[in-house]
C-alpha cells in the first residue's frame, strides 16, 4: 500500500517542492548510471557524500549532513521519496511560503540526521536519501490536514484497487511501521534508516505546531473538521475512444462546480464553517 495522489489542491505554484524533485533526480542521473556496476566506486561514493554517524561524531566533515539528503541507493528509492514529496509538499509550501517551506525541509532533514545519529553513533554505515527530510513534511501535513483524503494503492497479487482513506490513517501507520521496524532491526547489518524517518516526522510536528496554534489548534480542527479549509477535488475515471487504457481527469468538486479549480485553494472567510466537530470524525461528503 502506497500513496498516488491527495484531494487537496494548493493555492500558488510549489515551486520550492518542484525545485526538490529536479535537484534530487538531477543529481541522481549524475552519478548513479555513471557508478552502477562498480560497487567499489559507488561504495567510497556514498562514504564520501553520505551521514556516516562516526565520522560526524570524530570530528570529520559536516557537509555529509546536507548532502546525504539529497543522494539515493537505487531507482525506488528515488522514485518513491519524490511522489511522497510530490504528494504532500505543495500543501505544507501553500501554508508555510516558499521560504519557509525550504527551511522548514532542511531543518526537517538535520533532525533526521540527528535521528539517525543517536540511534546508533558507532555506524560507520553511510546514511543517504531525502526521506527524512520528506518525513518531516508528512508530519506537518498531518497536524494541518488529519483527515484530507489520500488516494492509495494496493495490491495483492492481481488484484490492483485504489482505496481513499484518511490522512490521519494513512501517515499514522506510516510512523507506526517505522517505530516498530526501528526498534526490532539489526543496526550492524543496515538497512533503512527508520531512526532518521522517526526523527524528521517528530521534528515536522513541532515545526508545524505554532503554524496550526496560530491558526486556532482545535479550534481550527473544529472549524473544518481535520480537513482542508477549501474545498477537495475529486478524481474521475474516463475512457476516450477505443483506447483500453482509461484517463484520470482532476476536477472541481461537485458542490463547487462553477468554480474555477484554481480557486479551490483559497481558504475561505472567517466564520463559513465546514465540516465536523472534531479531526477524527466529520460529516459525510
Amino acid at each position: 500500500m502506497f500513496p498516488i495522489r491527495d484531494h487537496n489542491p494548493s493555492e500558488r505554484t510549489a515551486f520550492v517542492t518542484w525545485a526538490l524533485i529536479f535537484t534530487n533526480v538531477v543529481i541522481f542521473l549524475l552519478y548513479y548510471p555513471a557508478l552502477l556496476g562498480d560497487d567499489v566506486a559507488l561504495e567510497a561514493f556514498y562514504r564520501n557524500w553520505g551521514l556516516v554517524p562516526e565520522q560526524v561524531l570524530s570530528g570529520g566533515p559536516l557537509q555529509p549532513i546536507v548532502t546525504s539528503m539529497f543522494l539515493h541507493g537505487g531507482w525506488m528509492h528515488l522514485i518513491g521519496n519524490m511522489l511522497f514529496l510530490y504528494i504532500f509538499g505543495d500543501n505544507l509550501e501553500d501554508l508555510m511560503g516558499h521560504v519557509g517551506f525550504a527551511v522548514f525541509y532542511l531543518l526537517g532533514g538535520l533532525a533526521a540526521a540527528g535521528g539517525q545519529i543517536l540511534s546508533d553513533p558507532s555506524s560507520t554505515l553511510p546514511m543517504v536519501g531525502a526521506s527524512g527530510a520528506i518525513a518531516g513534511v508528512m508530519g506537518g501535513y498531518l497536524l494541518m490536514f488529519p483527515r484530507a483524503r489520500i488516494d492509495v494503492l494496493v495490491i495483492l497479487v492481481v488484484i490492483v484497487k485504489v482505496f481513499t482513506i484518511p490522512a490521519w490513517l494513512m501517515l499514522g501507520l506510516w510512523f507506526g511501521l517505522q517505530l516498530v521496524n526501528g526498534l526490532s532491526m539489526d543496526l550492524v547489518g543496515g538497512g533503512v534508516a527508520y531512526w532518521a524517518h522517526a526523527g524528521g516526522f517528530v521534528a515536522g510536528l513541532i515545526l508545524t505546531l505554532p503554524i496550526w496554534l496560530r491558526r486556532g489548534g482545535q479550534g481550527y480542527w473544529a472549524e473544518f473538521g481535520g480537513k482542508p479549509p477549501h474545498d477537495e477535488v475529486e478524481y474521475r475515471v474516463e475512457r476516450r475512444g477505443r483506447s483500453p487504457i482509461p484517463a484520470v481527469r482532476r476536477v472541481r468538486s461537485v458542490r463547487e462546480a462553477e468554480r474555477p479549480l484554481g480557486d479551490l485553494g483559497r481558504i475561505p472567510r472567517a466564520g463559513s464553517r465546514r465540516g465536523a466537530p472534531g479531526p477524527w470524525s466529520g460529516r459525510k461528503d
